[in-house]
C-alpha cells in the first residue's frame, strides 16, 4: 500500500469507549481539583476561571500533539490499528501539588491569589525540567527492565486507580455495581449493547438515570451544576513568573518537592510509553517527555498548575482498539467544558459512583498489561515493584496524619511510601537481575538506591545530605551481598516449572542486558 493511499481514519467506533475512559479518568482529577481547593478557600474564579481553564489547554495541547504523532506512526508503519497515548494529569502528582505546594503556599502567605501563583510558577519550572530531563529519557527506557517499569505502574493503576475506584465504586452499590456489570459485560467481556451504544456511554447514562430514579442523588444536585454554568475562557496570565521570584527567595522549601515529583512525572511517562511499546505501538520517549514538559509549561501560562505526563489509560485505549479520534475529542471537548462552565456542572450532576467502575477497568487493564508484557519468570520482579504503592497510598490518602494513622500497622509504611515510584523500578530491577543471575547489575541498582536514599528521594519527607543513613546503609550492604556472588560462583536450584517456565511465546532474552531496540 503506497503512503498515498494510505487512509488512517480521524475517528472510528471504538474511539467512542476510549474517549469516555479517557475523559472520566481527567474530569475525576478536575473535580477533585476543584472541590480541594475551594475547601481550601480558593474562590471561584480562580478554581474556574483560571486552573481549570489552564489545565484544559495543557490537556488539549498534548492530546492534539499526540494525535499527530499516532498519525505519523501509522503512515510510517502502514498500520491503522496505531492508538494514540492517553494524556492527561497524573493523580499522584496533583495530590503533590495539592498538598505539597498549593496548601502550604497558601498556610504560609494567607493569601490565596499569591498562592496560586506560586504554584503556577513551580507547574511552570516542573515542566521545564520536564524538557531537560527528556533528553535522557531513552538511555533510561535501554537500561531499566521492562519488569521494572511496568510493575511500577501497575503499583499505581492498582491502587490510586482501580483499588481507590472501587472503594467509590461500592459507596452506592446499586449503582456501582450496575454500572460495574455494564463494563465487565462491554468491554471485557465484547458484548454489544442495546442500540449498539459503546459500553462507557451506556454505563454512565444507565447509571445517572438510576442515581435519580433510586433518589440515590439528590435532584438538587441538577440545579447545583447548572448554576454552575457560564464563560471561563483561557487567559494568558504572568503569574508563573511572579510565582517564580516567589519559589527561589520566600518559598525555596517548594522546590525540595517539585523536583523529586518532576522526574516521577518523567519516569511514569517512560513506563507508560513502555506500555504501549508492549503493545505494537512504539513511540519515542524521549519526544513524549519533551511534549510533556511544553504542555506543563504551556498550561502553566493560562493560570494551570499541575503537571501532565502520559496517561496510564494509554494501555487500556489499545486493548478498546481506539486510534487517534478519542484523543482529538478529549482535547476538544476539554477546551469547550472548561470554557463554558460544563466541567463543573457534570462534577455536581454525575454521581462519582457512576464514574468510578470505568476507572476500576483502567486500573486492571493496567496491570494486566504488567504481566503480559513480561515472559512468566519475570511475574516475581513485577510483584514486588507494586508492592512500594500501597506504603504511597496511605501516605497519600492519609496526609500529614499518616504517621498517627498508621503506625499501629507498622512504622515502614511512610518511609516505603515516600518516593514510591523510584523505589518500585529499582526493588523491580534487581530482582529482574537476581532472576537472571547478573548479580554484578543488581549490585549497580542497590548502589544507585542506596544513593536515591542518601540525598531523600525515597524514604525521606524532603531532600537533604544523608537523609535516610539506615536505608542508605542497608542498600549498600545488599550492593555487597550482590557482588559477593560475582566473584563466588553459587550454587543455582531449579526454578519450580510452573511459575517461571517459558512459553513458545515469550521472549527468551534476559532483560538484566541493556536493550538495543
Amino acid at each position: 500500500m503506497s503512503q498515498g493511499s494510505f487512509h488512517y481514519p480521524w475517528f472510528k467506533r471504538e474511539d467512542t469507549d476510549a474517549f469516555f475512559a479517557l475523559f472520566q479518568n481527567n474530569i475525576a482529577n478536575f473535580i477533585v481539583i476543584a472541590l480541594a481547593m475551594l475547601g481550601m478557600g480558593f474562590s471561584q474564579e480562580i478554581v474556574f476561571g483560571k486552573v481549570l481553564p489552564g489545565a484544559a489547554v495543557a490537556v488539549m495541547t498534548g492530546n492534539f500533539y499526540y494525535a499527530y504523532m499516532a498519525k505519523r506512526l501509522a503512515v510510517r508503519e502502514q498500520r491503522t490499528d496505531v492508538t494514540a497515548l492517553s494524556y492527561g494529569i497524573s493523580t499522584p502528582v496533583m495530590f503533590v501539588f495539592l498538598f505539597g505546594v498549593l496548601l502550604p503556599a497558601k498556610t504560609i502567605t494567607g493569601d490565596a491569589d499569591l498562592a496560586w501563583k506560586i504554584a503556577a510558577g513551580a507547574c511552570f519550572l516542573s515542566g521545564l525540567i520536564e524538557v531537560i530531563v527528556s533528553f535522557t529519557g531513552r538511555w533510561m527506557q535501554r537500561n531499566l527492565p521492562r519488569a521494572a517499569m511496568l510493575g511500577a505502574v501497575a503499583g499505581v493503576a492498582i491502587t490510586f486507580i482501580g483499588g481507590e475506584m472501587l472503594f467509590k465504586t461500592f459507596e452506592m452499590p446499586i449503582l456501582g455495581l450496575v454500572v460495574l456489570g455494564i463494563i465487565i459485560v462491554g468491554i471485557i467481556g465484547r458484548v454489544v449493547m442495546p442500540f449498539r451504544l459503546s459500553p462507557t456511554f451506556f454505563a454512565i447514562l444507565i447509571g445517572t438515570i438510576l442515581a435519580y430514579t433510586l433518589r440515590q442523588s439528590d435532584p438538587q444536585n441538577i440545579q447545583n451544576g447548572l448554576s454552575h454554568l457560564g464563560f471561563y475562557p483561557p487567559l494568558f496570565t504572568t503569574a508563573a513568573f511572579d510565582g517564580m521570584g516567589l519559589l527561589f527567595t520566600s518559598m525555596v522549601g517548594v522546590l525540595t518537592v517539585v523536583l523529586p515529583i518532576t522526574l516521577y512525572n518523567a519516569i511514569e511517562t517512560m513506563n507508560n510509553v513502555e506500555a504501549m511499546k508492549v503493545l505494537g505501538d512504539e513511540y519515542d520517549v524521549r519526544e513524549c517527555q519533551a511534549v510533556d514538559g511544553i504542555g506543563t509549561m504551556l498550561g502553566a501560562l493560562f493560570g494551570g498548575l499541575f503537571p501532565t505526563t502520559v496517561y496510564i489509560a494509554s494501555a487500556s485505549s489499545k486493548w478498546m482498539g481506539a486510534g487517534r479520534g478519542y484523543s482529538i475529542a478529549n482535547g476538544v471537548v476539554y477546551i469547550l467544558a472548561t470554557t463554558c462552565g460544563l466541567i463543573a456542572a457534570m462534577a455536581a450532576i454525575i454521581p462519582v459512583a457512576v464514574v468510578s467502575p470505568i476507572l476500576v477497568f483502567v486500573g486492571i487493564s493496567m496491570v494486566a498489561t504488567a504481566y503480559q508484557a513480561n515472559a512468566k519468570r519475570y511475574y516475581p520482579a513485577v510483584a514486588i515493584a507494586m508492592l512500594p504503592y500501597f506504603g504511597n497510598y496511605l501516605m497519600t490518602r492519609f496526609g500529614n496524619k499518616a504517621g498517627e494513622v498508621v503506625e499501629g500497622i507498622s512504622s515502614g509504611i511512610i518511609p516505603l511510601g515516600q518516593g514510591a515510584m523510584f523505589t518500585a523500578m529499582m526493588f523491580g530491577a534487581m530482582t529482574v537481575c537476581v532472576i537472571d543471575h547478573n548479580f554484578r547489575r543488581a549490585a549497580v541498582f542497590s548502589f544507585i538506591t542506596a544513593f536515591l536514599a542518601f540525598i531523600g528521594l525515597i524514604h525521606a519527607p524532603s531532600l537533604g545530605w544523608n537523609a535516610a543513613p539506615d536505608f542508605s546503609l542497608g542498600y549498600v550492604i545488599l550492593g555487597v551481598f550482590f557482588l559477593y556472588f560475582t566473584f563466588v560462583k553459587p550454587t543455582i536450584l531449579p526454578a519450580p516449572p510452573a511459575l517461571f517456565s517459558l512459553r513458545s511465546d515469550e521472549d527468551p532474552h534476559p532483560q538484566s542486558r541493556p536493550r538495543r531496540d
